[in-house]
């Protein structure tokens, strides 16, 4: 046993298995996990692994309904979704000619099965660790089949004090998911052996800030005074290569390095002290991998306990548990006591490192020592269980729109090993052309994205910063970026039912309509928590119309557009026109979204001012969670779950928010609450009560939606408001006439050349005879390629 300490200690009981969930003979052994879920090992010796590994640390499920049937030869197991024959005592694999003979296992109510070595080539795959390389690799757990298997043969395994060894025994250990079209089921079978996905820290979810520039005191004071001078939230700030010393070896700087560069920061706790008082959290780029160097503080006294190379070097070794002590004890201990957040890893080369999962490991759970900090880790990502170190990081990528492209299918398939929080650089991190339309379009990807990320390369001319820009982009990422730090209850809220229920963040709409999945049209759009819908925009605008023309389908149900609370019938696909300002998010019927109005610009923390924007047609329920969002006492019950119930009626509504369960003292004593009732008309029927108190309250209209104000709200007790009216909804549904109305208006031509046009496109004549009519325009002085712009248009139209 070495002692590395407590934070690294595995609960070796947790990974041994339910006795009554096992069948073995002399070289085989079979667990039945779940109903969707085996394990199935084989080893001539007859010696099976009991011990957690790097994938799997529990199997000490409960006993599922199974059935067993066998003789002297033959051992059958049957559960709801499979069926498993097998011979006893033969290897797993048959022969070339019927590699299932051994082995079978078939998926109940289909004629698919599964045999070892069973190729899965409709596996949906993961992303790659980095967008720059796109595609997909490896298999993930969801599958047009049904089924997944993961090998967990050659994973090291861990020790109880939170070593490692490897089985030098040749053995067969694999994991085999037979879900059927229950594939969230089995998603939720692969947390409880390999672990519930981390809660990620409420700051997280705020707008990152990266650039490979060499800071010091006074750039970042700087820096952080620009983002508050233009009102623009900001959550993080990690510090890339050039925080700490370097050492340049043949002409190339190392990226090794622990202690702060004095040239550049003078006194780095007063540093952190700032921006910590300013709201922002501070991460610090890190590559232990190229070794140690005396260019670190502690390097004499590292050498006390580790050997250096003739070139005084001390070798990275993360399976030497006294390297890892070291590692942690002299050289990130240090930085933890000045006040850093959390670390990104970023090694010269992740697939070149040796147990890079190992490392993400320990780098996390040292982070666990602290209860008062809640582990973040920024890496690359990894197959290997990576929702339990979230955020993953995919790479540094090329500006441009081949990148955006390239992002939101990445993210849906991260929803096929369940590790939803990538990070990923906005607008791309080095080379490319810097692009007004991209720069916004990537940013509201973010918005609506797990993590929010700037991240750019050193250069005087690549544009992050929303100042940098023209005043419209500048308005426009100005806006949308608070929107985020607006959102963030709601996220945040996701975040807890992701890491307590396994409820996925994303859900890509080809989960539901698999037809899709190869569609380039509808492939990228999600679902974002429970009840946001997202059709992401990846193309150019067109220049003349000054608009993107996007097509996009939303799902079965009633939509609404959640900006301008326009009515979309679900279950159908549309075309619609989206200027700079527009994106295509969605609210189902009956959402409650719950917002920040914190007037503290960088603050993350559950809010004093909360808004909720509740969308009709539906009744429905949300339960809100708030901890302090930093440390890990909400496993003690430091919490608080807020229920907010929407009643909806034709004829009047109602809204009831209670604490339901957790701790007061948690949240603000007391709260000013601004009910946004979207689409709904005005009614002076309105009632509020604490409990059995009378409140006062404030309503007034903002365009189609109406508001109620209640302030000095206790947040523990119930809050009931009733609205009562006469056909309360606004029946705002989405013409594509008035979209291109407002196309032709904004359009540098005549007024009374407009009159014309609309009389063309909105009149009685065939298809046929208005595209006659919009090309005899042209005599008259109308520029061809206004021409072409509305005959196109035309076509739209007769879509519709």
């Amino acid at each position: 046993m070495y002692n590395l300490g407590k934070q690294f200690q595995v609960d070796k009981k947790r990974a041994i298995a339910n006795k009554n969930n096992i069948i073995q003979g002399n070289n085989y052994r079979f667990t039945v996990l779940t109903e969707r879920l085996i394990r199935l090992e084989y080893n001539t010796n007859g010696i099976f692994v009991d011990d957690p590994t790097e994938l799997v640390l529990y199997r000490d499920l409960k006993t599922p309904e199974f059935n067993t049937s066998e003789n002297s030869n033959y051992l059958t197991i049957t559960t709801k979704y499979f069926k498993l024959t097998y011979t006893k005592d033969k290897p797993f694999l048959g022969g070339k000619a019927n590699p299932a003979a051994n082995l079978k296992v078939e998926l109940l109510n289909t004629d698919r099965f599964w045999y070892y070595g069973h190729p899965e080539v409709r596996n949906f795959g993961i992303p790659n660790s980095s967008i720059s390389e796109g595609g997909l690799k490896g298999k993930g757990l969801y599958s047009a089949d049904g089924m997944s298997s993961i090998d967990d043969t050659k994973s090291l395994i861990l020790n109880e004090d939170g070593t490692t060894y490897e089985n030098p025994e040749l053995r067969v250990d694999t994991y085999l998911f037979m879900y059927n079209k229950d594939f969230e089921e089995a998603l939720k079978d692969y947390y409880k052996i390999t672990g519930y996905p981390a809660l990620i820290p409420r700051y997280a979810l705020g707008n990152w800030w990266s650039s490979n520039n060499d800071y010091d005191d006074l750039k970042l004071k700087t820096l952080v005074d620009n983002f508050i001078i233009n009102e623009i939230p900001l959550s993080i700030i990690v510090l890339d290569k050039d925080w700490h010393n370097r050492l340049r070896i043949n002409n190339k700087h190392l990226r090794t390095g622990f202690t702060f560069n004095n040239k550049y920061f003078k006194d780095p706790k007063l540093m952190i002290n700032y921006l910590h008082d300013k709201g922002i959290r501070i991460g610090l780029s890190i590559d232990p991998t190229s070794g140690i160097y005396n260019i670190d503080n502690y390097y004499n006294e590292a050498l006390k306990y580790l050997q250096a190379d003739k070139d005084g070097k001390i070798p990275f070794n993360i399976l030497d548990p006294k390297f890892v002590d070291a590692y942690f004890k002299l050289f990130i201990h240090p930085l933890d006591n000045l006040g850093v957040d959390f670390y990104w890893l970023d090694p010269e080369n992740n697939q070149s490192i040796q147990n890079s999962t190992l490392l993400k490991h320990y780098q996390f759970y040292d982070m666990k020592r602290d209860y008062k900090r809640r582990p973040l880790l920024l890496s690359e990502g990894d197959t290997i269980a990576p929702h339990r170190y979230p955020v993953l990081y995919s790479g540094k990528s090329t500006v441009g729109w081949n990148t955006l492209r390239k992002i939101p299918f990445y993210n849906n398939n991260s929803f096929n090993n369940g590790a939803p929080f990538w990070a990923h650089d906005i607008s791309g991190y080095f080379k490319g052309t810097e692009d007004n339309e991209l720069y916004l379009r990537s940013i509201q990807l973010a918005v609506f994205s797990p993590i929010l990320k700037f991240g750019v390369d050193k250069g005087h001319y690549y544009k992050r910063e929303p100042w940098r820009w023209d005043i419209k982009t500048h308005t426009i990422a100005k806006d949308y970026l608070r929107l985020r730090h607006k959102l963030i209850p709601y996220i945040y809220s996701e975040a807890y039912k992701y890491h307590k229920f396994g409820d996925q963040l994303i859900k890509p709409l080809y989960f539901y309509k698999p037809q899709f999945y190869d569609d380039v049209l509808y492939r990228n759009e999600y679902f974002f928590g429970s009840s946001l819908f997202i059709a992401p925009i990846v193309t150019k605008k067109d220049e003349v119309m000054n608009r993107v023309v996007h097509n996009f389908y939303l799902p079965e149900g009633t939509w609404y557009d959640y900006v301008t609370g326009k009515k979309f019938p679900g279950g159908k696909n549309y075309i619609n026109f989206f200027r700079d300002e527009d994106y295509p998010v969605f609210a189902k019927s009956g959402a409650i979204i719950p917002l920040s109005n914190n007037q503290n610009l960088n603050d993350t923390t559950p809010p004093v001012d909360m808004e909720i924007n509740i969308f009709p047609g539906q009744s429905n329920s949300y339960t809100l969670f708030e901890d302090d969002g930093e440390s890990d006492l909400y496993r003690k019950d430091y919490y608080l779950l807020t229920q907010i119930d929407y009643t909806y009626m034709p004829n009047n509504y109602s809204v009831v928010i209670r604490a339901i369960d957790g701790k007061s003292g948690i949240v603000p004593d007391k709260r000013n609450y601004k009910i946004v009732f979207r689409n709904t008309k005005k009614t002076d029927n309105v009632t509020a009560y604490m409990n059995e108190t009378a409140m006062s309250l404030k309503t007034y209209v903002n365009g189609p939606d109406f508001i109620v104000e209640i302030n000095d709200v206790p947040t523990v007790g119930q809050l009931s408001i009733s609205c009562k009216g006469k056909d309360i909804e606004i029946d705002a549904l989405r013409l594509i006439n008035e979209d291109i109305e407002r196309i032709i208006s904004d359009l540098q031509i005549p007024t009374e050349m407009k009159e014309n046009i609309d009389h063309i496109l909105f009149g009685n004549e065939t298809i046929k005879r208005k595209r006659i009519e919009i090309r005899k325009l042209a005599r008259i002085g109308l520029d061809k390629k206004f021409v072409k712009m509305f005959l196109k248009l035309l076509e739209y139209i007769g879509e519709i």
